[in-house]
């Protein structure tokens, strides 16, 4: 657990002390686990850095709230940029102070390669490790040979990524993705769960997931709600369950809050599971939950949109025709996405309403996923655990656990 004052962060480093940085909360996810596994593990292991709520229900205290720096696009950065550049000193300040053992970036590459940057300037002596590979893949493929320069290590969630590193002289690691493990045996009673939200037995429950940054929701509950009200009309016991996370949870609630149709916002990685698998259908913005909703087999078609300019840009610099996670390893449209431009309500309603009325093609949809998301998981051990051990393997450089 990562202390605040300088005494017990000494005392910790002791027993080994592993410095993450997440920047926004499906990296929490991803640490929080990465976490779990150490403890379990590594007993004497420390944590200091940044996280979220994952990592914090843990005992962590992150240096700041996560929130500030979760940001994504071209131009929605620039008003936060200043913030994001305050933020990055006092991570390199604490790095400076507390030299932990190894440090462990996660996601969030815009922020984090900043800092590895710094630290490689510095020459510090710091073994570094990059968890989750920026998507060169998709976009400005010019990153593989400057991330190679930058850290010691690299693991990544797709079996394909290694080879774009690897050729640069970066030591690659396919580790597979931690929401195979999180969401396999989840025993709940969703009877009690449905009772305690108030959602009734009978009816439509649809999962609304607009996001979890304040960019995003701002873009898209918008256009999911237009979306939800040309629904409405033909499920007249629609209930909707919006999983959010802490930080937005109330911006979330106060935008749904003069709706008519019966809803609840819930919070919390076990809660959010629960809600996939009571859900009919949902609607989702693009990005890791599409990995949780199909292995909770759970229909669902993603969104996703920045501001003109920047969708203008991106749609210049992308390198592959889709954004769903799935739809990429597949090469083929198995997941409906409305990204950019088409994240329209007219597109995503006309798709949610044709798949809610056709449950047998939505579970198709879901079946076919399902095996693309079979590959994600690593042949000698699950993801966390091999997470943990290069993790471990790092720290050897520095001291024994």
């Amino acid at each position: 657990m990562a202390e605040n004052d300088t005494t017990q962060r000494t005392v910790n480093m002791k027993g080994g002390l592993v410095y993450i940085i997440v920047g926004e909360p499906s990296g929490d996810i991803l640490a929080g686990r990465l976490m779990q596994v150490m403890q379990q593990q590594y007993p004497g292991v420390r944590f200091a850095g940044t996280g979220g709520e994952t990592m914090t229900a843990q005992g962590f205290h992150s240096l700041f709230p996560i929130a500030e720096i979760s940001v994504m696009g071209f131009w929605e950065v620039l008003p936060k940029l200043p913030l994001i550049m305050k933020r990055l000193k006092e991570v390199l300040a604490d790095i400076e102070q507390l030299q932990p053992d190894v440090i462990v970036t996660v996601d969030s590459w815009g922020f984090v390669s900043r800092i590895l940057n710094k630290l490689k300037r510095k020459k510090s002596a710091i073994p570094t490790v990059h968890y989750v590979a920026p998507q060169v893949w998709a976009w400005k493929k010019s990153r593989a040979p400057k991330a190679a320069k930058l850290m010691d290590r690299m693991m990544t969630l797709w079996p394909y990524e290694p080879a774009y590193f690897e050729k640069y002289g970066l030591r690659c690691d396919f580790v597979g993705h931690p929401v195979i493990e999180n969401t396999t045996n989840i025993s709940a009673d969703l009877e009690e769960f449905k009772a305690r939200h108030h959602i009734p037995c009978q009816g439509t429950v649809l999962c609304v997931l607009p996001g979890s940054r304040h960019s995003e929701i701002k873009k898209l509950i918008p256009v999911f709600s237009k979306v939800i009200n040309r629904l409405k009309d033909y499920f007249p016991h629609l209930f909707l369950i919006i999983p959010s996370v802490e930080a937005i949870a109330d911006e979330v609630r106060n935008a749904f809050a003069r709706t008519d149709i019966p809803h609840c916002v819930i919070t919390g990685q076990q809660e959010r599971y629960n809600a996939f698998r009571i859900s009919t259908f949902a609607l989702a913005a693009s990005g890791t939950v599409t990995l949780e909703l199909t292995a909770c087999g759970t229909p669902h078609v993603i969104a996703y949109t920045f501001n003109a300019m920047t969708n203008q840009m991106i749609k210049r610099m992308a390198t592959t025709d889709y954004a769903n996670l799935i739809n990429i390893l597949a090469d083929k449209p198995i997941i409906p996405e409305f990204v950019l431009e088409n994240c329209r309500e007219d597109l995503i309603a006309a798709k949610v309403l044709e798949l809610m009325q056709n449950p047998a093609m939505a579970q198709a949809q879901i079946n076919e996923a399902k095996q693309y998301f079979a590959q994600l998981k690593p042949e000698d051990m699950m993801p966390s655990e091999k997470v943990a051990s290069i993790v471990r393997e790092m720290m050897k450089k520095s001291i024994p656990l």
